[in-house]
């Protein structure tokens, strides 16, 4: 197993700010992804308070290897009264900028998109000025339900490509690269902004990379997130490689010599983490 390095840890925050965010959450029986993916920047988040709000249960059906999260192939039921619990709980925060996710949901006829849709609307009609970020599954491309999240108009679409085409197959055996560039190609000609993000250090290459990143322009991607892969647990795949600082930014370098409109690499860079940047740096402010 391979050590830690320094600069790959990072301190949980204070516990108060955490024990708050929680207990406003559990209120209203919500899940977020910062919990549930045991994300090294909770107690950043959770101290400004922000949060990535995870709809349609804390069961995936999906067995991806880098991901935490429970599995089965029984889900929860789809919580009606979730999308304005969210909507109420962004109010109560008073947040400006809100990212939604979810588990993949398989065993739902639109892969959950209509939740995604109700939420979208949920949050819009009850708080004004907002920016409303989705991180979406791939819908198994499904045209319908991709449809019903762009007809909600968020303001930005994400959908992370997570790895390199090499290790799809280890890191997420039950997704396709291609259908998932489709998916973003498929949300820019919908008008949206479109984003994405990748982890490295699960044995890919810097060429790899690379590809990936030019795959991402051509698709249309506007926003590209770059992160290192920590194992959450031990039934998770083992970290190949801790990349180092310099590597990051030489990708994050490379992405905007290819014409990215926003690129963010980095140790603990995650698709939701400082979120709200991206429309500064789109609008370039």
């Amino acid at each position: 197993m391979k050590r830690l390095p320094s600069w790959a840890k990072k301190t949980l925050g204070p516990a108060s700010a955490l024990h708050e965010m929680k207990a406003i959450l559990r209120k209203r029986n919500l899940h977020t992804v910062c919990e549930s993916a045991r994300c090294p920047n909770i107690g950043e988040c959770f101290s400004k308070p922000t949060a990535t709000f995870m709809i349609l249960g804390d069961v995936c059906t999906r067995t991806c290897g880098f991901c935490s999260i429970d599995k089965g192939a029984t889900p929860l039921l789809v919580d009606p009264h979730e999308p304005m619990n969210i909507a109420v709980t962004a109010k109560e925060l008073g947040l400006k900028h809100v990212v939604v996710t979810s588990v993949t949901r398989d065993d739902l006829l639109d892969g959950g998109a209509g939740q995604f849709a109700l939420t979208i609307k949920a949050i819009r009609d009850n708080i004004s000025r907002i920016l409303i970020e989705v991180l979406t599954p791939d819908f198994n491309g499904d045209e319908g339900a991709l449809a019903s999240v762009f007809e909600a108009r968020p303001d930005i679409f994400n959908h992370n490509l997570e790895t390199v085409p090499s290790l799809y197959s280890i890191v997420r055996p039950q997704a396709d690269y291609r259908r998932s560039l489709e998916v973003l190609e498929k949300s820019k000609r919908a008008g949206l902004i479109t984003k994405s993000g990748i982890m490295v250090g699960l044995g890919e290459t810097p060429e790899e990379v690379r590809e990936v990143l030019k795959n991402l322009k051509s698709s249309g991607c506007d926003a590209v997130t770059i992160g290192q892969y920590l194992r959450p647990t031990r039934g998770n795949l083992e970290v190949k490689e801790y990349v180092e600082p310099d590597v990051f930014k030489e990708y994050e370098e490379f992405g905007r010599q290819l014409g990215l409109g926003h690129v963010y690499s980095g140790p603990f860079v995650r698709s939701s983490y400082n979120a709200e940047k991206l429309m500064e740096e789109l609008n370039g402010n």
